[in-house]
């Protein structure tokens, strides 16, 4: 990591706040990032929520410092102590912070556990004053839309593709029109929306579809996502978009996923194990690739997650907060980790980290507020009665519909997998995936 420039160190008498994000790394879409900070340091959380696009930003005021970032990607942050005051490093990796500390002398200061991560949907204020420096402040700037759609599952359908429809053209207006665009693609319900979704739009703005093409994975041959994705593209004869991307089980090293994406969440370390195969064989192949997208967060925001697979979850926790899986249980509460964030602003990395690797600029539309905000305004409870099941099968439901309804193009439906699970066996994803949390936290924590 080369030392930050002056444009990046910002120093006072008293304090310094030292920016290591990526400039390069933001995709704002109709303003750039001077502006942004500028309504950053105003405040008020409608002139945050009116920045668009993917970010992660600091901007400074004196003695005061704000940071606000998207839900798809990380923002970390460590409070260093020199002799003349405090000092401020921002990245959005830890080893980065590491780095930084180590060149400055202020190595023994650093431990990960200490890093803190901003949480996604809030704007977080710190103070620099040294001696002890106050706690920070979070507001946040994407409020859910708590008043209730209503239980028809087509008109909700067609509230949510609308807004699908609009972030795919919004990012559709700041990509360059000779780029091509690939989408990494199950033929689940996610990908397999964002993959029509860009599809339509291409076609209405008048621009060819030729430019799009569908990256599966498919791991020593046995996974079940090949054959999805087939008979999904050929449901909606868009076959040519196809391109399977075939890697030897051997690729697959989940304790360098988790050096990648700095965490030990087993879902999040598995996930990441595959991508990192998937984006190495995409860059072989095509050495100035740079936009892919992916339905990273349709899970989220319509609650398709096994209830059953966490025993701190009920239907009732689930239906009743309404950006349980995307915060957590939220700033305020006892399990919110400082460190990571909770929800979906954690497991971000998942996707985030392994596209940084290989120089790859990501983009999912179910991230985004607009996305974000009509999901929780969904009438959960009402529409599954209790009903797991009902839970389960309603995600489909409104998007199929919504599909239907604004594109005339019918979405396939197939039974929910993990990405990672769907494209190993089970017996092969029992050998890949032997280790437990405890022995991926040690292996992170001995990185550092």
């Amino acid at each position: 990591m080369e030392q930050p420039t002056q444009s990046q160190l910002h120093q006072r008498p008293i304090h310094s706040v030292v920016d290591l994000l990526d400039p390069d790394s933001q995709q704002l879409e109709g303003l750039d990032v001077e502006e942004a900070r500028r309504r950053m340091l105003d405040g008020e959380p409608g002139a945050v929520r009116s920045i668009r696009g993917s970010f992660a930003l600091v901007a400074r005021r004196g003695d005061q410092v704000r940071l606000a970032r998207s839900l798809d990607r990380p923002l970390r942050y460590f409070l260093a102590k020199e002799v003349a005051g405090p000092l401020l490093v921002v990245a959005d990796r830890i080893d980065q912070i590491r780095d930084y500390l180590v060149r400055k002398g202020l190595g023994d200061q650093f431990h990960p556990t200490y890093t803190r991560m901003v949480p996604a949907h809030h704007l977080t204020t710190l103070r620099l004053v040294g001696c002890p420096d106050p706690n920070p402040e979070h507001r946040r700037f994407v409020e859910p839309d708590t008043k209730a759609l209503g239980e028809d599952v087509e008109g909700i359908g067609r509230r949510y593709v609308e807004a699908l429809l609009a972030e795919i053209r919004a990012w559709l207006a700041v990509v360059p029109k000779r780029e091509p665009i690939g989408v990494l693609f199950s033929g689940g319900i996610d990908s397999g929306s964002v993959l029509l979704g860009l599809y339509h739009e291409l076609l209405a703005s008048e621009q060819s579809p030729a430019r799009l093409k569908a990256f599966t994975l498919s791991i020593a041959g046995v996974g079940t996502d090949a054959g999805q994705a087939r008979e999904f593209l050929r449901a909606v004869d868009l076959e040519i978009l196809a391109e399977q991307v075939d890697v030897a089980a051997g690729r697959l090293d989940p304790l360098a996923a988790v050096e990648v994406i700095e965490d030990y969440k087993p879902r999040d370390v598995e996930c990441a194990t595959v991508a990192l195969a998937l984006l190495a064989e995409i860059r072989d192949r095509y050495p100035d690739w740079k936009y892919l997208a992916d339905g990273d967060g349709g899970d989220e925001n319509l609650k398709d997650y096994p209830i059953e697979e966490n025993s701190e979850l009920t239907i009732v926790s689930v239906v009743n907060n309404p950006l349980l899986y995307q915060e957590g249980w939220g700033v305020d509460c006892i399990k919110h980790s400082l460190t990571y964030s909770g929800g979906q602003s954690r497991g971000c990395v998942r996707t985030y980290a392994p596209l940084r690797k290989f120089g790859f600029l990501g983009f999912s539309p179910y991230t985004r507020p607009p996305l974000v905000s009509t999901a929780a305004s969904i009438p959960f409870d009402a529409l599954t009665g209790g009903s797991h099941e009902a839970l389960y099968e309603l995600k489909g439901e409104i998007v199929r519909r919504g599909l239907a309804a604004l594109t005339g193009l019918e979405l396939p439906v197939f039974p929910k997998k993990r990405f990672q699970e769907g494209v190993l066996s089970p017996e092969l994803f029992a050998v890949s995936f032997r280790a437990d949390q405890d022995a991926y936290r040690r292996h992170l924590l001995e990185q550092f």
